[in-house]
């Protein structure tokens, strides 16, 4: 479930990106973009529900995202994800990785999915989405708090942690 709610995540980065328009995805481009996120989910014609909320930080095709009590950290060659109440991590190779995996890949992948995109509000700062999955499932986001700052670097987006004797630690790199 966790996994999933981290997919349909990444859509909304997509999503978002793509109803602030062209300058927005240059703007992400050539920065550092962090924001807040909330999830809801509608099936078959209900009232939406939330599902989750969260932060991510997006530069080049490495990201940080926080949200239903993960860390997921990729440089955009690995990937980390870890679980601090069961005291988890799982570090992946990233293979195959979309724009559903990888909030960096939206910036150049958006015009791909924008017949299935319904922009509910927008400002500078914030935006609101909804997004048909399917016939009967939509799902809507709503982005708070967007920032651009100039480009940092990639450490912060390390996948190597150290971790206690406590921590179990799942390494699935060849």
């Amino acid at each position: 479930m966790k996994r999933a709610v981290a997919v349909i995540f990444s859509m909304l980065v997509a999503f978002g990106m793509y109803a602030q328009g062209l300058g927005l995805l240059d703007k992400a481009r050539d920065n550092r973009t962090s924001f807040n996120y909330t999830y809801s989910l509608s099936r078959d014609g209900e009232p939406f529900k939330d599902i989750t909320s969260g932060k991510v930080t997006v530069e080049d095709n490495a990201y940080y995202m926080e949200g239903l009590g993960l860390e997921v950290t990729s440089d955009g060659n690995s990937r980390l994800s870890i679980d601090s109440e069961a005291h988890e991590a799982v570090i992946e190779k990233v293979e195959k990785e979309d724009m559903f995996t990888n909030p960096a890949l939206f910036i150049s992948s958006w015009k791909n999915y924008r017949d299935r995109l319904k922009v509910n509000s927008s400002s500078g700062s914030s935006l609101d989405v909804t997004i048909t999955l399917d016939e009967d499932t939509k799902a809507r986001f709503v982005l708070t708090e967007v920032v651009f700052s100039p480009k940092q670097g990639l450490d912060d987006f390390k996948v190597e942690r150290t971790f206690g004797k406590e921590w179990l630690v799942t390494d699935l790199r060849p």
